[in-house]
């Protein structure tokens, strides 16, 4: 037969106060208004979005948020609203211990701007169509021509390694879309077109024109030429 100690009791009696505390936390928790909201975008260097557009999102315009109370809130609702936004990429939200409503945004990053006669997109990292922003204007290549010619995430490949490329980075302002298929690319301080050809071997392509690009500020040739021919992989074909 078992005997109960006071030990024993001492422990059952400290085991149902932490339980009865740890409830009554939770649901004070639960019932604690909502202080503020914090929203912050990560990359903030490109504000293609302010705070207060996020904010709006997370609360209805006439609603006060002081009213509300952490239960009240669908946070997966307002993430996946928040979420279908055209200009964010990824959104955390999520309630602070201190009653404080947050959201942290990743925005998409666009690689490219469509300029056509039909209007006017970027082409985000992702290959998909990214709206325009009445806040920030990214520089970033011009694309115009046959748009429809050439698969999306073909574009999107070149594009992408153009944006991750110093140099690519800071030289290529545009890219033309033949009929043919075939780009023709612009740099930023010559006059020359660079004629890339169809969106295959884009790594050879790119590598060797730097090449040819280093020898010829070496040589200071650069200002000769009309066009450079990437289509050979094999060699760089300069027109003058």
């Amino acid at each position: 037969m078992k005997i109960f100690t006071w030990s024993n009791v001492r422990l059952v009696l400290m085991f149902v106060l932490v339980m009865f505390l740890f409830s009554f936390a939770s649901i004070r928790n639960e019932n604690r208004k909502i202080s503020k909201i914090d929203v912050k975008i990560i990359d903030n260097d490109t504000p293609f979005l302010l705070p207060q557009m996020v904010n709006k999102l997370l609360i209805e315009k006439n609603q006060d948020s002081k009213t509300i109370t952490k239960e009240g809130l669908d946070l997966k609702k307002l993430e996946n609203s928040i979420n279908q936004h055209e200009l964010i990429q990824k959104a955390d939200v999520f309630v602070s211990v201190d009653g404080v409503l947050k959201a942290v945004v990743k925005q998409k990053t666009p690689l490219g701007r469509v300029v056509s006669e039909s209007g006017s997109f970027y082409i985000d990292y992702e290959g998909n169509r990214m709206p325009l922003s009445d806040n920030y204007t990214a520089r970033v290549p011009l694309i115009s021509g046959e748009i429809n010619g050439v698969k999306r995430e073909k574009l999107s490949q070149i594009l992408r390694m153009i944006y991750e490329d110093e140099f690519l980075k800071k030289n290529i302002i545009s890219v033309k879309v033949l009929s043919s298929g075939s780009l023709v690319l612009e740099n930023r301080n010559y006059d020359f077109d660079i004629d890339f050809g169809r969106i295959i071997n884009i790594e050879r392509k790119f590598k060797n024109y730097k090449a040819f690009f280093q020898k010829a500020v070496s040589d200071s040739t650069l200002n000769k030429y009309k066009k450079i021919n990437l289509k050979f992989t094999q060699q760089v074909v300069c027109i003058k």
